[in-house]
């Protein structure tokens, strides 16, 4: 397979939680690139409308989707004590803003049945994967369907094994980037903030353990990242923080604003919002919860009120404020104007 499969070197990363809409993936597909659409956090019928309004717009685009994690539904009884110890760490929070830390929530597997199906019924040119790998008959009932399928990886062994379930692709993320790690093998996540080599370097050492087009992914802000990834073997490279703050960007103002903030000035992955390690500005949140349990999505049902209510107030100490490393080169403006700097 060539890169042809996706006919530009820019991919905009799918940014669950209402950043990449179809009106921003639509902004990107008439400007040279190609978006993805997030299935995260929504239900089917949400998805599928998502789907509607891109294709009714003209755009290519792909959807990705999160692949539940069988040993979070439900967690162990250790685990399930943490998460309790961690709802009352919460209640001075949620007291802050006059909420209530809601009773843990078990059984979320973000639709995963339902929305295969539908993916099936209905396919998307590309169907991506975070979180895990969707499993071998997944992968070639959706080829069947005619979407190509790729995986997101972090590492080598996690490349090797997505390979073995017979994707077409792999989006080979580094610790750099902004949101949510993908990784899916123990350890390969990790609360660690340490990022071995570059980005290009892990492009490099999965382009030598596997032969799929790679999309390279974490970091890439300049005309000067993208062309090291495509150097090191990549056939494009994701983009998310580099599009956070554009005019068409779906990310709240309060978001966009901090980015450009001198307020904040660092990065760390951390599970404080979601269970998860996903990389984001320092702020009293993240400071005050280095400890969060590692329980996605548990964690992310009992601080979705609080996150809420600190965007409804405009406090910007108790969002997620994902960002990549590289957060301080995002700039303002549309999207054609980011593309135009990175293809120019």
């Amino acid at each position: 397979m060539s890169h042809d499969v996706f006919g530009t070197r820019i991919i905009a990363a799918p940014m669950a939680g209402g950043t990449s809409t179809p009106a921003f993936v639509k902004a990107v597909h008439d400007a040279g690139g190609l978006g993805f659409l997030a299935a995260g956090y929504k239900d089917v019928a949400a998805m599928q409308a998502e789907i509607r309004a891109a294709r009714a717009a003209g755009a290519r685009f792909g959807m990705n989707v999160f692949v539940p994690d069988p040993a979070q539904l439900p967690p162990s009884t250790a685990v399930r004590a943490r998460l309790e110890e961690y709802r009352v760490l919460l209640r001075p929070d949620a007291l802050r803003y006059g909420v209530e830390v809601p009773p843990l929530r078990l059984d979320d597997d973000d639709h995963w049945p339902g929305k295969i199906d539908a993916l099936l019924a209905d396919p998307p040119e590309l169907v991506s994967f975070a979180f895990g790998l969707p499993g071998s008959d997944v992968v070639r009932a959706l080829q069947r369907a005619g979407s190509t399928v790729l995986a997101t990886v972090t590492t080598v062994p996690e490349a090797l094994e997505a390979a073995g379930q017979g994707v077409d692709a792999l989006v080979v993320q580094h610790a750099g980037a902004g949101g949510h790690s993908a990784a899916f093998h123990p350890g390969a996540g990790g609360q660690s903030d340490s990022r071995p080599g570059t980005t290009a370097e892990l492009v490099s050492r999965v382009r030598s353990a596997v032969g799929l087009p790679l999309v390279a992914a974490g970091g890439v802000m300049d005309r000067a990242g993208l062309d090291a990834v495509l150097a090191a073997g990549a056939q494009a490279a994701q983009l998310g923080t580099a599009f956070l703050r554009t005019d068409e960007s779906g990310a709240r103002q309060l978001h966009k604003d901090a980015l450009a903030s001198p307020r904040f000035t660092e990065t760390r992955l951390t599970r404080a919002f979601t269970g998860r390690p996903a990389r984001a500005l320092v702020n009293e949140f993240v400071r005050d919860h280095p400890d969060a349990p590692e329980s996605y999505p548990a964690v992310h049902h009992l601080t979705a009120p609080l996150r809420a209510a600190a965007a409804a107030a405009g406090d910007a100490e108790r969002l997620n404020l994902w960002a990549g490393t590289g957060w301080q080169q995002a700039r303002a403006g549309s999207v054609a104007e980011v593309m135009a700097g990175l293809l120019g």
